[in-house]
């Protein structure tokens, strides 16, 4: 394989674009993933959905065992009516989580059953020549806010009359913003970014004729944002799974806007040493900037995958995003060099070949030798006056 891997930053970006276009919150993700099945059959894929829709999409390597697999998930946080208020407007739950302190001010679409509305979720005091500085002062949280829709809806009647019911979804609109200077700042970067990172590294590896030792499989799920992420979508031939999602870039953490963030461990725990190992250093190997990072309050397809009683080694592939789950920024350079570690990772050699059996003897199993570290620390002696 060439050392050099051309990722087009304009086909990822188009890609991105193309993705943020389109509403996908947990539970309304049809769309979404029929985009993506498209553009991953004019890739050259042979692909299959789950009944809910999510991707399994297959490229052929030289054995079928024991194959790798990357994930992404095409579903984004959203809202979804609570109740039809008597002041006409709609209170609402979130799907996913995050705060409604990030909510206040959105464009929303709302999804009834006689088509769509727009709206703006607002605090429950937003006038401040109303409220003066209560606006200031009100709590924030899901049940201090509301949807206002632009219909007539005086009331929970008209409410009705329009068609919106408990239980309609919401999707919040994206506002991406692409900047000369390669920052990109929208909402749903997570994980709409890291689809149109393994998007891209496939057009790399079409493009280039790039071949792989084992099968790959290249998942996109569509439950992450609500847990179940991967816990359906893997195949028994998986031996490795590697997920690309976002890490926070954010006082006390390590992770970076620029290069990979490699997670070593997240709310469930560490990830597997050897393959977490492993990608590391092909970034040391290919010259690609990497920083390590632990994430407390942070999940995964991996852990989804793990938890549904999957035996594969896992492992966290971030691109650094400030401010998660918020107004989310992101930097063109960290996923280009999250494209190239992936295609470097699928185009190396099998280090495990033990992996190959779901089970199998002592023979072959892995090792995790430690040594005493070598020190020339040397203490000086102090000057006595």
């Amino acid at each position: 394989m060439q050392e050099e891997i051309a990722i087009d930053p304009e086909y990822l970006k188009s890609r991105l674009k193309a993705l943020l276009d389109i509403p996908s919150p947990t539970g309304f993700t049809d769309e979404a993933v029929r985009y993506t099945a498209r553009e991953l059959e004019s890739l050259g894929l042979e692909i299959v959905l789950t009944r809910r829709g999510a991707i399994r999409a297959r490229r052929s390597g030289g054995a079928a065992r024991p194959a790798r697999a990357i994930v992404s998930h095409l579903d984004t946080l959203g809202a979804q009516v609570k109740y039809l208020k008597d002041n006409g407007r709609l209170e609402l739950v979130s799907i996913g989580h995050w705060s409604a302190r990030f909510a206040e001010g959105a464009r929303v679409s709302i999804f009834s059953g006689k088509g769509v509305y727009r709206g703006t979720i607002l605090p429950l005091k937003a006038s401040g020549h109303t409220f003066n500085d209560e606006v200031d002062s009100q709590p924030t949280g899901w049940p201090h806010a509301e949807l206002r829709v632009d219909a007539l809806a005086r009331n929970r009647h008209d409410l009705g009359q329009l068609g919106i019911d408990v239980g309609d979804i919401v999707a919040v609109d994206p506002q991406p913003e692409f900047l000369d200077n390669g920052f990109i700042v929208s909402r749903h970067l997570d994980d709409k970014a890291g689809v149109a990172i393994m998007l891209a590294a496939l057009e790399a590896m079409k493009r280039a004729k790039i071949e792989t030792p084992v099968d790959t499989y290249w998942l996109f799920t569509i439950g992450e944002e609500v847990g179940v992420g991967a816990s359906a979508a893997l195949v028994p031939e998986v031996a490795s799974l590697v997920a690309i999602d976002n890490g926070t870039t954010a006082p006390g953490q390590n992770s970076q806007e620029f290069g990979v963030t490699l997670a070593m461990a997240d709310q469930t725990g560490p990830f597997d040493y050897h393959l977490s190992k492993k990608l590391y250093d092909l970034c040391g190997e290919h010259g690609l900037t990497v920083q390590k990072d632990v994430f407390r309050y942070y999940r995964s397809d991996a852990a989804s995958a793990i938890e549904a009683g999957h035996d594969v080694r896992t492992a966290l592939l971030t691109f650094g995003v400030d401010a998660s789950h918020g107004y989310e920024r992101i930097h063109l350079h960290a996923l280009i060099s999250l494209a190239r570690l992936t295609i470097h990772y699928v185009a190396s050699d099998v280090q495990i070949e033990r992996d190959a059996e779901e089970v199998s003897g002592l023979r072959g199993f892995t090792h995790q030798k430690v040594q005493d570290a070598e020190q020339s620390l040397t203490v000086e002696e102090p000057d006595v006056p």
